[in-house]
């Protein structure tokens, strides 16, 4: 027999969470959104929504439950029942919640050049505050090569050996989507002087995950390359931007125009800490959405903030977790040495070196395995 005090317990206990695992939907061919979904749900009852391969939801337990009975293809019914009796609320209530969700969900579905991550607007847990069964993000250097125009010391190329081969980095790309990584970033060195660019991002596509090219290269105001780059379905680009070169403000008049998330990584130093706001209203005049700012010295750090004021002002959303491509223009060790270990590395995402090894983050010399050759329960010990 029940006795009381289980009974109210029973009735104030926080919900048991779903099994922790990934699930699937993909809408029927008779509908014309063609909606397909991911989620990652974990112990907590946190998870993550993969929307079209091409944005990530954070969601909180009771999000992730709607998101689980819209997999299922669960009646509103049967939805808003379940989450009743789940979380003392009336079905009503539970119904409307249900319909808002699965509204978001639509509208996320079909907007055009859309953040790789969002929020959703539902209450979450505090960034990398919950242990988690694997990162939310892979950054792979595919290369520490550099344009012909920059020095090879600006890249780490006495790290690595030799660059893996086109299957390898696919193994890789399946052994992350195995362990529930949803996010794939291509960095490097300059990615775009890999061949197998176009063929790596692909495959990563049909998998299912978010992919991302961080780069500043020359290629991207070449309209037939950038043509190619789309058709492969990526997601979102980080451009190195530099800009005193007409070559950047004529990739940005080309890439802009498309349907790709773009973001400008701006290194702010001696050479255009003075006309910072006149430099963010004319990227925001042409279009510029999102901004990565960083600095190459502490000197600059009362410009740094300066900018990130005009950048609110602007209305431009600012990212401060994208590792930036090694650059003669714009050098990692410079820029972060300094200031830390991301609290994110090594938790939310890790690196991967061109010939496969494992880091926390860009940057932390601590090698916690190689994705080729060890396993991957391993390696997410040992982080």
């Amino acid at each position: 027999m029940t006795s009381l005090r289980d009974s109210i317990r029973s009735r104030f206990s926080p919900p048991q969470a779903l099994p922790v695992g990934i699930y699937q939907y993909q809408a029927p061919p008779e509908d014309p959104r063609n909606i397909r979904l991911h989620l990652r749900v974990e112990a907590d009852g946190s998870s993550v929504l993969i929307v079209n391969a091409s944005t990530i939801l954070h969601l909180n337990q009771s999000a992730t439950e709607y998101a689980y009975h819209l997999i299922n293809k669960d009646s509103n019914d049967i939805v808003a029942a379940a989450i009743a009796s789940r979380y003392n609320t009336s079905k009503e209530q539970a119904a409307n919640d249900y319909t808002d969700f699965v509204e978001r969900i639509q509208t996320v579905a079909t907007m055009p050049e859309i953040d790789p991550v969002m929020y959703l607007d539902f209450e979450r847990e505090q960034p990398y505050s919950v242990d988690i069964s694997a990162p939310f993000r892979l950054d792979c250097a595919l290369t520490y090569r550099l344009q012909a125009s920059e020095p090879a010391s600006s890249a780490p190329t006495h790290r690595v050996i030799r660059e893996l081969e086109t299957s390898e980095w696919i193994s890789i790309f399946d052994k992350a989507w195995q362990a529930g990584i949803p996010h794939i970033l291509l960095t490097g060195g300059e990615p775009t002087l890999r061949e197998d660019l176009f063929e790596l991002i692909t495959h990563a596509e049909s998998n299912g995950q978010v992919t991302g090219l961080l780069t500043r290269g020359y290629k991207l105001s070449d309209s037939d390359y950038l043509d190619s780059l789309l058709q492969t379905g990526l997601d979102h680009l980080l451009y190195v931007f530099n800009p005193d070169d007409p070559l950047d403000w004529r990739a940005l008049e080309i890439i802009l125009p498309g349907d790709l998330f773009t973001t400008v990584h701006i290194t702010v130093n001696k050479g255009n800490q003075g006309s910072l706001a006149e430099l963010l209203q004319r990227l925001a005049s042409q279009g510029v959405k999102s901004l990565s700012l960083s600095t190459n010295s502490e000197f600059y750090n009362e410009d740094l903030l300066k900018a990130r004021q005009e950048a609110a002002n602007l209305g431009l959303s600012l990212v401060w977790d994208m590792p930036v491509p090694y650059s003669s223009f714009n050098p990692f060790e410079l820029e972060f040495l300094d200031k830390g270990r991301p609290s994110g590395a090594g938790h939310a995402w890790l690196y991967v070196e061109p010939d496969g090894d494992v880091l926390p983050g860009q940057g932390i010399n601590k090698v916690m395995g190689n994705f080729l050759s060890d396993p991957w329960l391993q390696i997410w010990k040992n982080r």
